[in-house]
C-alpha cells in the first residue's frame, strides 16, 4: 500500500501580492521535488458547505466570499489577501484534507501528504490571519471524530509560528489531544505552556530563538512522545509547517532537513504502534522555497518508508 499525495491545480490559483512570502511558487517547488516518488497522487475535492460548517459559522463563509474581488488582490489584514481564485483553492485545500482522512480510514492509502494550499493553522472560527483562510487541519480532526466515529484524534504542529487557530478551534474538543511546538517569542504571540485548553488536552512546547534541532528532538522524546502512546491516538494528523528550518527568512529556528526528516519517521513509528500507521500531514508554512521543497521531500520520503 502507497502513500497519498493530495493537491490539486486550483491551489496554484491562489494569488498573493508580489513578494508575499506565501507565494505560488511554494506549492511549484513541492510539486516538482516530489515528481519522482512513487505516491498515489489524488486530486483534492471541493469541501462541501457543511464540512466548513463544521468549525466556521456561515457568516464567516459569506464574509469571505463577498471580500473575494473580481481581479487583483484584497486584504483581509496585512498579512492575509484574497483573489479571485482564492475561495475555491480554501475549498480544495479542505477538501483535500477530508479526502486523505478517508483514504487513510479505509485503508486505500497507508498515510499522506495533503500538498494544498492556502494553508490553515492560523484561522480561528470568525477570523482569517497569518496567510490562512480555513482551519483545514481542525476540519480534518472533526470530520474524523464525527463521520468516521473515532474517540480519539491527535493533532502534531511543528510549524514555527504557533497554530492559534487550531487551539482556538479544538480548545474544548476532549476526544483530540494536539501537541505543538513554535518559537516563543514570534507572532502570532500565543503559544505559552499554560495554555492547556479545557480539559487539558492541549499541550504548548514553546522554543526560544536560535534553537537548533537538537533542544526540539530532546523535548519531543520527553514530552510529546510518551503522552502520544500513553493517549493511543487512532489517527493522527500533523500540521507540517517547515518554516523553523535554519534557512527560512519568518523564523529563527536553526532546524536542518535531516530534523524534519527525524521527527517523520518518529512520529509514523507511533503511529505504527498506536493505530496501524494512520497518518495524514497538511502543509502548513515554509518560505525559503529550496529548504521547503528540500524538507517536504525529505519528509515525504520517511512518510513512503513507514
Amino acid at each position: 500500500m502507497r502513500s497519498a499525495l493530495v493537491t490539486h491545480e486550483e491551489c496554484l490559483k491562489h494569488l498573493t501580492p508580489p513578494g508575499h512570502p506565501e507565494q505560488v511558487a511554494r506549492l511549484e517547488y513541492i510539486l516538482q521535488a516530489l515528481e519522482e516518488i512513487n505516491l498515489l497522487r489524488v486530486s483534492a475535492p471541493m469541501a462541501a458547505e457543511d464540512d466548513i460548517l463544521r468549525i466556521h459559522p456561515r457568516e464567516y463563509i459569506g464574509y469571505l466570499r463577498d471580500a473575494v474581488p473580481e481581479t487583483g488582490y484584497k486584504s483581509l489584514d496585512g498579512d492575509t489577501h484574497i483573489s479571485p481564485g482564492s475561495l475555491t483553492a480554501a475549498y480544495r485545500a479542505a477538501g483535500g484534507v477530508l479526502r486523505a482522512v478517508d483514504l487513510v480510514m479505509a485503508g486505500e492509502a497507508k498515510n499522506a501528504f495533503v500538498a494544498v494550499r492556502p494553508p490553515g493553522h492560523h484561522a480561528e472560527t470568525q477570523t482569517a490571519m497569518g496567510f490562512c483562510l480555513f482551519g483545514n487541519i481542525a476540519l480534518g480532526v472533526k470530520h474524523a471524530l464525527d463521520f468516521h466515529n473515532l474517540k480519539r484524534v491527535a493533532v502534531i504542529d511543528f510549524d514555527v509560528h504557533h497554530g492559534n487557530g487550531t487551539q482556538e478551534l479544538l480548545w474544548d474538543e476532549a476526544r483530540c489531544l494536539t501537541f505543538t511546538s513554535q518559537q516563543i517569542p514570534l507572532w502570532p504571540g500565543t503559544g505559552a505552556e499554560e495554555e492547556q485548553g479545557k480539559f487539558n488536552n492541549i499541550v504548548n512546547i514553546p522554543l526560544p530563538p536560535g534553537s537548533s534541532g537538537a533542544l526540539m528532538r530532546q523535548k519531543y522524546e520527553a514530552s510529546v512522545f510518551p503522552a502520544l502512546q500513553k493517549f493511543e491516538p487512532e489517527l493522527i494528523l500533523i500540521s507540517a509547517g517547515f518554516d523553523a528550518h535554519e534557512a527560512d527568512p519568518l523564523g529563527e529556528l536553526n532546524w536542518s532537513t535531516k530534523d524534519f526528516s527525524w521527527l517523520t519517521e518518529r512520529l509514523c513509528t507511533v503511529a505504527s504502534n498506536c493505530c496501524e500507521g494512520r497518518l495524514v500531514s497538511i502543509l502548513e508554512g515554509g518560505y525559503n522555497l529550496d529548504a521547503l521543497a528540500d524538507s517536504v521531500k525529505a519528509h515525504v520520503i520517511k512518510l513512503c518508508e513507514a
